[in-house]
């Protein structure tokens, strides 16, 4: 798991290199997938675990760059619906392995009922990708470990290139935005290979402090709410550690109850300063944040490099490079899949061979 970690800013590069070319998005490469939309820019996304949360960071962003309604199913439910949705929005299906049974029912159901298909998966060759009616293959390369990492921060970097293709070809955004998000994604392996050892000492030493955590809540907003959705999930299945991950807003909707000594909070609190939205959103962590250090809530904060306010209202922080609104997911998620890996250790668990799972679940 840990080496996989490390692996990330390469595939990422990978994938970058399957869909960009030296003047931005590579024509002959998103050619098959020019029919892939339905004529309203309807579109639901199916998928199970780790995939599902790339979905939910999908769902903002497809909202927000190309104007796009969009629905997330989990695939177990989806593939059990006894008749098609009379609107017939595309289905795209994300998975690992392009083999995960509820997912590769939910694609040949939409396929049955008559629906365009796209298929994003990391294994060349798989069935999902030869099934749909168009492709997305990764460049992650195998993943060995059971937990997912590099696989979702490549599918991350799928859907945000999928999300510029549309942007451009909806006419969302014009070409110097477009080009400018490209050239931003481009730096992005780089940026992470440099805070990658940081990030593991830190977690190392939070994990250490932690360890005694009876549960976890992990908090975030809008496109963050995926990612803290999936940093919970890491911390299940590598730690045993339960842990679930919330809207931020919603923890005083009930889960507040649950925080105290043994409960902590991780809350993500990144902003990208250029997007009101965003800014709105951290606002108003902030306030939360200050509501939890008088209430004496233990917090791990993931925010951006030198950010002394969030800082000053939590028990410990993580600092990430700041970025766009879009493309924080794909680094803020890497300190949380290696605070869950340091866990693992702390409790003598097999982070690599987890009990009850499997790398791809091909059995319903």
């Amino acid at each position: 798991m840990l080496r996989e970690i490390y692996e990330q800013p390469a595939a990422i590069e990978r994938t970058l290199d399957l869909y960009l070319d030296a003047d931005g998005l590579n024509a002959a490469a998103f050619a098959p997938l020019a029919n892939w939309l339905n004529s309203r820019g309807e579109v639901l996304i199916a998928a199970s675990g780790s995939s599902r949360h790339a979905g939910l960071a999908a769902e903002i962003i497809f909202e927000d760059l190309c104007g796009l309604a969009v629905d997330v199913e989990y695939s177990s439910e989806y593939g059990c619906r006894a008749t098609p949705n009379p609107r017939q929005p595309s289905v795209l299906v994300i998975s690992q392995s392009g083999e995960t049974s509820d997912t590769l029912a939910a694609l040949r159901f939409a396929r049955q009922s008559g629906q365009q298909t796209l298929a994003i998966a990391n294994v060349g060759g798989s069935t999902m990708l030869r099934e749909a009616s168009a492709a997305m293959p990764l460049g992650a390369g195998p993943e060995l470990a059971i937990p997912a990492t590099k696989s979702f921060t490549c599918q991350l970097t799928a859907l945000y290139l999928l999300a510029l293709y549309e942007a451009e070809r909806l006419k969302m955004l014009d070409r110097v935005h477009i080009q400018t998000r490209i050239k931003e994604l481009r730096a992005l392996p780089s940026v992470i290979d440099r805070q990658l050892h940081a990030w593991q000492s830190q977690t190392i030493a939070l994990a250490a402090k932690y360890r005694d955590a009876a549960s976890f809540l992990y908090l975030g907003r809008g496109v963050h709410y995926a990612v803290a959705r999936e940093g919970a999930l890491k911390m299940k299945e590598s730690s045993y550690v339960q842990a679930e991950g919330y809207p931020t807003g919603e923890l005083k909707h009930g889960p507040n109850a649950l925080v105290g000594e043994h409960v902590p909070l991780l809350a993500i609190a990144t902003v990208d300063r250029s997007l009101d939205d965003s800014v709105l959103r951290y606002e108003k962590t902030l306030q939360l944040l200050d509501d939890m250090k008088r209430q004496g809530a233990r917090v791990i904060a993931i925010a951006n490099t030198g950010d002394r306010d969030v800082q000053a209202l939590t028990t410990d922080c993580v600092f990430v490079e700041p970025a766009s609104e879009h493309l924080l997911p794909i680094s803020e998620v890497i300190p949380l899949q290696l605070f869950s890996y340091a866990m693992a250790l702390e409790h003598g668990v097999d982070v690599d061979r987890p009990r009850n799972l499997s790398k791809a679940v091909i059995e319903a």
